[in-house]
């Protein structure tokens, strides 16, 4: 090869069959390793680093005062004589797929009734998606006020239209707690899964409905054939939002009915809380915590997969 040949390959840009990389490469690297260390270190810092730390917990018996002592696999063996967990866990999926199902649904309804641009629609997509700015532990200090039997208005005004005929327990039984608290979840849930899906419907041609309309499509084949189909991918991110959160939920069932009456609405989350901050048990806590990650992480890679 002459000198000549050697320098148009260099000045082509062409890298050398086996010597070092071109400087700007190096250089776009290392720009690349730069703009990605701040996230990489808040990863790290704030989930790489509990996770770690949780599991190790999960492995030994580890007091809230004194030292840890190692004790795998006994934490995770007693998670199955725990049967406040265990129903915990019933309740939980029954709570979930209840409230999946119902908020979705709505959500769904709500995005299609303000699909459309017109008079009046800017005010009820405000108002529909208002009650998601409102805390969680602010929206069920709410609906205890507004549903308690001594001094709640939602009673005297069913009494007041010849709706009932004396108070209602919402949150004295079983049933009507799981009611009372799937209210408030639609109430707080429901416009912000809407913003979700109507996101989505707007993302879809207009000249595919109309194409459709053209060749005598109605509108039930619409929602059928093109509606529902081209939404799947925001369907499903809406979906393990949904199940996720309701697998998780802590706040509504501690503020609003504090996991009873006789621990009827106490969820899986409420119960590692207990064990870790009213038993101390820190290392139970953090098996059962693992726990539900794994499962978490199973069921969304198992719906990811069916609504691929």
């Amino acid at each position: 090869m002459t000198v000549t040949s050697m320098r148009s390959g260099t000045r082509s840009g062409r890298r050398p069959a086996h010597g070092a990389p071109p400087a700007r490469w190096r250089s776009r690297k290392a720009q690349g390793w730069l703009y990605a260390a701040p996230t990489a270190v808040i990863v790290g810092v704030l989930f790489l680093a509990p996770l770690v730390l949780v599991v190790w917990m999960s492995l030994n018996r580890w007091p809230l005062l004194g030292p840890a002592r190692f004790n795998a696999p006994g934490n995770y063996l007693r998670i199955a004589d725990n049967a406040l967990f265990v129903d915990a866990v019933s309740f939980t999926l029954k709570y979930t797929a209840i409230t999946t199902v119902l908020l979705s649904a709505v959500a769904l309804g709500l995005a299609l009734l303000v699909q459309e641009r017109g008079p009046g629609i800017g005010f009820f997509r405000t108002a529909f998606f208002l009650p998601g700015a409102v805390g969680f532990a602010a929206a069920g200090l709410l609906f205890y006020g507004m549903l308690n039997n001594d001094f709640g208005p939602i009673d005297p005004m069913l009494q007041a239209l010849g709706i009932t005929s004396e108070p209602v327990k919402w949150i004295g039984t079983p049933d009507m707690a799981l009611f009372s608290t799937i209210a408030l979840v639609l109430w707080r849930f429901a416009g912000f899964n809407m913003l979700i899906l109507l996101t989505g419907l707007q993302a879809i041609p207009v000249e595919v409905y109309e194409a459709a309309r053209s060749d005598g499509a109605g509108r039930r084949q619409i929602f059928t054939k093109i509606t529902l189909p081209l939404l799947r991918p925001t369907l499903a991110l809406m979906l393990i939002l949904s199940v996720t959160g309701s697998l998780l939920a802590f706040d509504q069932f501690f503020v609003f009915t504090n996991g009873g009456p006789d621990n009827s609405t106490v969820s899986m989350v409420m119960v590692i809380y207990r064990a870790a901050f009213f038993r101390f048990d820190l290392g139970g806590a953090a098996a059962m915590s693992v726990v539900l990650l794994v499962a978490l992480v199973g069921l969304n890679t198992l719906m990811m997969r069916r609504l691929r």
